[in-house]
């Protein structure tokens, strides 16, 4: 690999790059967000480099036109490595090595929590080895696999260090904030919050809610219905959407606690970014959620779509802002010790070599 620029981002030859991340999707979601921690950290020991639509230019990437590089061997290895995250990704992977030929293994990480279709089950089958981001999205392959979770940077999302990341600055009422992150929809169980907010904030004058995160055109309705229902409580103050905003880490340590409602989810990053940002947690058991938060100790866990149980959750933290401070330095220590970004890249980095292993013995 040569140098990079801030325009170009790593100029790289394909026949450098040993491992290939793609990502078809140019909507930000929880897949690129995941690429573009991961590759860099993975680079420091592996030649990887990523490829797809919307991709940060910091980020070590190949371009649409090295593709067909892809159907030589590499310089320094017996093949290169597809690593997919998703169908489109894994269909791609299966035309190179299967039909053009191309000296790869396929890698396929799978973070749902469903019975797979058909159609998915076929890719999963032509995969030469299989992730799974959790032991329930395990539970649901029926092929080896093995379990590597998610980690999160513990640079980028850390405890508060400034006055710009006091409550106090947000300019919104109160002392104490809870925050609600991720797209506004009913899969992420923003209305689950929001009903338990409407219930709770009325008893807890000194805290005050936020929900950040981006409303789809198909959802604008759903966003409104639940605007109504703020503005008809008299919370319209106390309950407030910010939307998409350009910096979401700074508001992980300004709330003193952190709600992750999904009724349905894949992995979900939301709370080992607030853990990792020293803040306690209430989730649903969507996701790995209940795999990543130590009951009683980091956070609390309610069942999905049950929103009596979550708010009973929440309560305990909106009575006590210490138990929020207590559970928070716990989260912290757990994250950093359980969740770093570079256990994540090290676990992947060792089964490619595994991989490039077995095929020189």
């Amino acid at each position: 690999m040569s140098g990079k620029t801030p325009e170009s981002g790593f100029r790289l030859r394909v026949r450098d790059v040993d491992v290939v991340a793609p990502n078809f999707k140019k909507r930000l979601s929880g897949v690129t967000s995941t690429i573009v921690q991961l590759v860099p950290e993975q680079s420091k020991t592996v030649a990887i480099a990523a490829l797809g639509p919307g991709l940060p230019g910091m980020l070590p990437k190949l371009r649409w036109w090295q593709v067909p590089g892809l159907l030589r061997k590499p310089a320094n290895r017996p093949f290169r490595i597809w690593h997919a995250r998703r169908n489109t990704e894994m269909l791609a992977g299966v035309l190179l090595k299967q039909i053009l030929r191309a000296p790869m293994k396929l890698v396929f990480t799978s973070a749902a929590q469903r019975h797979h279709s058909r159609y998915t089950k076929w890719l999963i089958r032509r995969m030469d080895a299989v992730v799974a981001t959790s032991r329930r999205s395990g539970s649901f392959l029926r092929v080896p696999y093995k379990v590597v979770m998610h980690g999160v940077d513990t640079e980028r999302f850390h405890p508060p260090a400034k006055d710009g990341d006091d409550w106090q600055v947000t300019g919104l009422p109160g002392r104490y904030g809870v925050g609600c992150f991720g797209r506004i929809r009913h899969q992420k169980g923003t209305d689950l919050f929001v009903a338990a907010m409407i219930e709770l904030l009325p008893r807890y004058p000194d805290w005050t809610a936020v929900v950040l995160g981006r409303v789809t055109a198909e959802n604008k309705g759903f966003a409104e219905e639940l605007q109504r229902s703020i503005d008809q409580a008299g919370l319209s103050s106390r309950i407030v959407f910010l939307g998409e905003v350009s910096d979401v880490r700074p508001w992980f340590r300004r709330i003193d606690l952190c709600v992750a409602p999904s009724r349905n989810e894949g992995f979900g990053l939301t709370p080992l970014e607030a853990m990792a940002s020293a803040t306690a947690t209430v989730a649903s058991d969507a996701g790995a959620y209940e795999e990543m938060i130590l009951i009683g100790e980091t956070g609390e866990v309610a069942p999905a779509g049950d929103g009596v149980a979550l708010k009973q959750a929440i309560q305990r933290y909106l009575e006590s802002p210490e138990l929020c401070r207590a559970h928070g330095r716990s989260a912290l220590r757990h994250a950093r010790s359980r969740f770093p970004l570079e256990g994540e890249a090290n676990a992947l980095n060792a089964l490619y070599k595994d991989l490039w292993r077995e095929a020189r013995t």
